[in-house]
């Protein structure tokens, strides 16, 4: 083999996985370490934090804390309540509404896309008065349906954005095909959705990730005992002038369970998805 092709070999493999390697490591590292540390006691987390647990070190404190004192499991069930009701409600309607804007034209569409990209790049934090004026009207404060309905406007534009442009790409032969033989409009939405599966997991997840890490809009809305969630309960182990970290360390590693296991589930639709966007 050539110098030029090591080279070229050696510019468009080793120098980009080494990139993308130094990249996952400091990614990982502060996800390892409050994994690792929360399986340690109180003195070695500040002592050895980057230290393996071993049997001198090894402790439970922290996951007994928040299983029996914290109500953890309730909040627990709050986020997944309010995360997987959302998801729902968001691929549902955006989905429908994608199909719409991509299969019917009519006066106003382009300016309708344009609109719903707007959704996507200003935060939906701005509004937060508003939306706090809003609820409270509606006497919805301190409920899960609050969070529910805040999430899936705030959901709703990346949804409608990506299955457009996905649902765009599904060949309209197929589609006339199905009209054709007699099939309804709902009978052709869902011979659509099987085709642009990886783009729904994409969606999903990114949808998914902000509801279930956000502490901004269940502090606000809904900070009651009975609707607290993941993120906003595992700040009472932080205090002023004492922190428990054991059981800080420990909740936050039980939040990141469902983000895993979806990610695992859904990781080669996922891929999937982000390659058939980088392509088009």
């Amino acid at each position: 083999m050539s110098a030029k092709k090591l080279q070229r070999r050696f510019t468009e493999s080793v120098i980009p996985h080494t990139v993308l390697l130094v990249y996952l490591v400091i990614a990982m590292f502060p996800i390892l370490l409050v994994i690792l540390n929360s399986f340690k006691a109180r003195k070695a987390i500040f002592n050895n934090p980057l230290m393996i647990p071993t049997s001198e070190t090894f402790s439970l404190e922290g996951y007994a804390t928040v299983w029996e004192r914290a109500g953890f499991p309730s909040y627990f069930a709050n986020s997944l309540t309010v995360t997987v009701v959302t998801i729902l409600l968001v691929l549902i309607v955006g989905a429908m509404a994608a199909f719409a804007l991509s299969e019917y034209p009519f006066p106003g569409n382009p300016l309708l896309g344009i609109y719903l990209a707007l959704g996507i790049m200003i935060p939906i934090r701005l509004g937060t008065v508003g939306i706090l004026r809003l609820i409270s009207s509606l006497g919805l404060v301190n409920t899960l349906t609050a969070l529910i309905l805040v999430y899936t406007a705030q959901g709703l534009p990346l949804t409608i954005f990506v299955l457009q442009s996905f649902m765009q790409q599904v060949p309209r032969e197929l589609k006339e095909a199905a009209r054709v033989d007699g099939a309804s409009e709902y009978r052709i939405f869902g011979l659509v959705l099987p085709i642009v599966r990886p783009a729904i997991a994409t969606v999903a997840v990114f949808v998914m990730i902000p509801i279930w890490n956000d502490l901004w809009f269940p502090l606000i809305l809904a900070p009651g005992e009975k609707t607290k969630t993941v993120t906003l309960g595992a700040q009472q182990f932080l205090g002023q002038f004492v922190s428990d970290w054991n059981a800080v360390l420990a909740s936050l590693s039980l939040a990141m369970i469902p983000i895993l296991v979806l990610y695992l589930i859904f990781s080669r639709q996922l891929i999937r998805g982000i390659t058939a966007g980088a392509v088009k």
